[in-house]
C-alpha cells in the first residue's frame, strides 16, 4: 500500500484528458475508473488501510460486509478520493474474501480483499522451573488454530485477545527424577509448528542433621500444649473469608504469653491457590503468606505445625480406590512443592499430611471398610515419601499421620504406620470431641458435662471415664510402642457466657481432657475457631479476641493450662 499513491499519480499523468462533469453532462461522458490496487491483502489480525478512487464522473461502493467496511462509500467525478478499507480480525479458522465494486454509470471495476489464515509462534523452545512454571506462547493468529499437549505434566490455560493470541501452559514440578522434555502442537490449516519444553529436576540435597537432633519422643516431649489458628488459613477464597482478621505477630505473641508453646496452622492449598486444580502449583503469594505465619510461630520459639487440611474436600472425602491415584497424583505434587519451599526451617516446624479423612457420612464401625483404611493409608505413605524425597532436613523432619477421620476408634487395631527410611521420626493424630453432644451439637446441645454436674444432666457416655480410657488405649498403643501421639483437635462449643455452672463445667472439661491428655503421654491441640460472639454461642470456641489482641474466655484458658501443668 505504500506505493498506492506514486503509482496512482502515475496514472494521472496519463489521465490529463479528464475533466470535471456535473451531473447533467454525465450523459454525454464515457465513465472512466482509475484504481490504486485490483486486490489488497489483509491480515489475519485485521488493519486499516487505503486506497484511492480516480474517476471522471460520480462513482459509489457496494459489496460492504460486517467486516470489511470502507468509508467514504462514494464520490465526486473529477477528484482523486482517498478510501479507508477497514477489515476486522478474522477468527473464523478459515480463508475470507470479500469482493468491493466501483460503480460509475454504465463502467464498474472490483477491488478483491484476501484475509487469510496464518500462524507463527514467537518462540518455540522454553526452559520451565523445575519447582513448577508457567510459560506464555504469542501467537500472531487470532483463533482458528488447534493445540496438542503430548504431556500430561502441561496444563493448557487460554488468554486469547483480539489482535494476538497468548497460550498459556502451566508446568507441574518435576518430581520425576530426571529432566525431561515436552512438546506442545499447534496446527492452523496446513501450518503446524512445534513448542519444546524443557524442564529440570528438582535438585535434592543431601540429607542435613543440622537443628533436626530431636526425634519424635523427643520432639513430643517438648511440646507442652498447642493451639488451632482455626478458620484461617484453611479459609476458602482468602485467608479472611470466614470472618476471622488477618494473622498478625502481635495474634501469636498474645497466644505465646497466654502459655501456648505449639501452633497447629491449618491450610488450604488447592481452593483458589494453586495456578491449576491439575497441575497443583501453589502460588507463590501463597506460599510466602503461609512462610509469613510460620514465622511468626518459629520467630518466637514456637513449634509449628502445617498440614493440608479440608480443602475443598478433594483429598479429604475421597478414601476410596476410584480416587485413590488421582488423589496420590496430587498430594506428591503439593507436597513436594510445601516440602521444598519449607526445607530448610529447622526441628521447630512439622508436616502433618492431611486432616481428617473420611467419605463423606461415614464414620462409624460398622460402615467404614477396608477399602477406607487402605486408601487413607496410602494419603499417609505418599505424603512421606514426597517429603523425604526433598532431601536436606526433611530427611530428618518429624512427620504427623492419621488415623481414618482421626478417630482414636479407627487408629486402634486399623492404623498402619508408613513405612519410613528413617526411624523414629513419626508421629500420629488424632481428634477428640467426646461427647459429641456436649461438645459439637448445634440444634439441641447437652450443656453440661462431667460427674460434678450430673445434677444438672449430662450425657450417659463420654464423661470422665470414657477419656481415661480412650487415652490409655492410644498410649499403649502408639505412644508405648515409640509413636508420640497429638490430638490435633480438641474443644467444646461455649454454651453460655452468662451462667456460670454452664461456664464451670466446660471449664472443667477443657481441665479433665488436657490433664488426662498429658498423663498418657499425649500432645494436646485446642481447637480456636476465631469465634467470639457471646449469644448465641452455638459453635464459639474462640480463647482470644484476635482483633482486639485480648482474651475473651479466661476460664477455658486458666482450665488449659492448669490441665497442661497439672495443677
Amino acid at each position: 500500500m505504500k506505493n498506492f499513491l506514486s503509482f496512482f499519480l502515475g496514472l494521472m499523468a496519463l489521465s490529463v484528458g479528464f475533466t470535471s462533469c456535473s451531473s447533467d453532462d454525465t450523459k454525454d461522458v464515457t465513465p472512466e475508473i482509475i484504481l490504486s490496487a485490483s486486490e489488497i491483502a489483509i491480515p489475519q489480525q485485521g488493519e486499516e488501510t487505503v486506497f484511492y478512487i480516480k474517476c471522471n464522473v460520480n462513482w459509489t461502493i457496494t459489496g460492504e460486509t460486517d467486516w470489511c467496511t470502507v468509508s467514504p462509500s462514494s464520490g465526486d467525478g473529477g477528484t482523486t478520493t482517498k478510501v479507508f478499507l477497514n477489515v476486522s480480525a478474522n477468527q473464523s479458522g478459515t480463508d475470507r474474501t470479500n469482493v468491493l465494486y466501483i460503480n460509475a454509470g454504465a463502467d464498474s471495476k472490483s477491488l478483491t480483499i484476501n484475509q487469510l489464515i496464518s500462524m507463527s509462534l514467537n518462540q518455540t523452545q522454553y526452559t520451565a522451573k523445575a519447582e513448577g512454571d508457567v510459560v506464555e506462547v504469542k501467537l500472531n493468529t487470532v483463533g482458528g488454530h488447534s493445540i496438542t499437549v503430548n504431556h500430561n505434566w502441561i496444563t493448557r490455560q487460554t488468554d486469547t485477545r483480539a489482535s494476538e493470541a497468548i497460550e498459556r501452559f502451566v508446568i507441574a514440578p518435576n518430581v520425576t527424577g530426571a529432566q525431561r522434555t515436552g512438546t506442545i502442537t499447534f496446527k492452523l490449516k496446513g501450518v503446524e509448528e512445534t513448542v519444546t519444553i524443557n524442564q529440570d529436576v528438582i535438585e535434592v540435597p543431601a540429607a542435613d542433621r543440622s537443628g533436626m537432633e530431636s526425634d519424635a519422643m523427643e520432639l513430643a516431649g517438648k511440646m507442652i500444649i498447642g493451639w488451632n489458628l482455626g478458620n484461617t488459613l484453611e479459609a476458602t477464597g482468602s485467608e479472611t473469608s470466614w470472618g476471622n482478621p488477618v494473622t498478625t505477630q502481635a495474634m501469636i505473641d498474645m497466644v505465646k504469653e497466654a502459655g501456648f508453646n505449639a501452633v497447629r496452622i491449618p491450610c488450604n492449598w488447592m481452593t483458589g491457590y494453586v495456578e491449576d486444580t491439575e497441575s497443583c502449583i501453589i502460588k507463590a503469594t501463597w506460599l510466602a503468606r503461609v512462610k509469613e505465619v510460620v514465622d511468626y510461630c518459629v520467630g518466637r520459639d514456637m513449634y509449628a505445625i502445617i498440614n493440608i487440611h479440608w480443602d475443598g474436600g478433594w483429598l479429604e472425602n475421597n478414601p476410596t480406590y476410584a480416587m485413590q491415584e488421582e488423589v496420590n497424583r496430587k498430594q506428591q505434587i503439593l507436597w513436594t512443592q510445601i516440602a521444598t519451599y519449607f526445607r530448610d526451617y529447622d526441628e521447630l516446624l512439622l508436616f502433618a499430611g492431611t486432616n481428617e479423612v473420611h467419605v463423606e457420612g461415614v464414620y462409624d464401625d460398622n460402615r467404614v471398610t477396608a477399602e477406607n483404611h487402605e486408601v487413607q493409608q496410602s494419603f499417609n505413605q505418599v505424603f512421606v515419601d514426597a517429603v523425604r524425597a526433598t532431601g536436606g532436613r526433611n530427611a530428618y523432619r518429624n512427620l504427623i499421620v492419621q488415623s481414618y477421620n482421626t478417630q482414636i476408634n479407627f487408629a486402634l487395631g486399623n492404623l498402619k504406620m508408613p513405612i519410613d527410611q528413617i526411624s523414629d521420626r513419626l508421629m500420629m493424630e488424632v481428634h477428640f470431641y467426646d461427647p459429641y453432644n456436649y461438645a459439637l451439637d448445634e440444634s439441641n446441645p447437652t450443656m453440661y458435662w462431667g460427674e460434678p454436674y450430673a445434677a444438672f444432666g449430662i450425657d450417659n457416655w463420654g464423661q470422665e471415664d470414657h477419656v481415661d480410657t480412650s487415652f490409655a488405649s492410644i498410649k499403649s498403643s502408639f505412644v508405648d510402642k515409640g509413636i508420640p501421639v497429638i490430638i490435633g483437635e480438641f474443644g467444646a462449643n461455649r454454651h453460655s457466657m452468662t451462667d456460670e455452672n454452664i461456664i464451670n463445667s466446660r471449664a472443667y472439661y477443657l481441665e479433665y481432657v488436657v490433664r488426662s491428655a498429658k498423663n498418657n503421654g499425649l500432645v494436646p491441640f485446642y481447637w480456636d475457631n476465631g469465634g467470639i460472639q457471646e449469644e448465641p454461642t452455638i459453635n464459639q470456641m474462640a480463647i482470644f479476641d484476635r482483633k482486639r489482641l485480648k482474651v475473651v474466655d479466661q476460664p477455658a484458658l486458666d482450665a488449659i493450662m492448669r490441665g497442661a501443668a497439672n495443677q
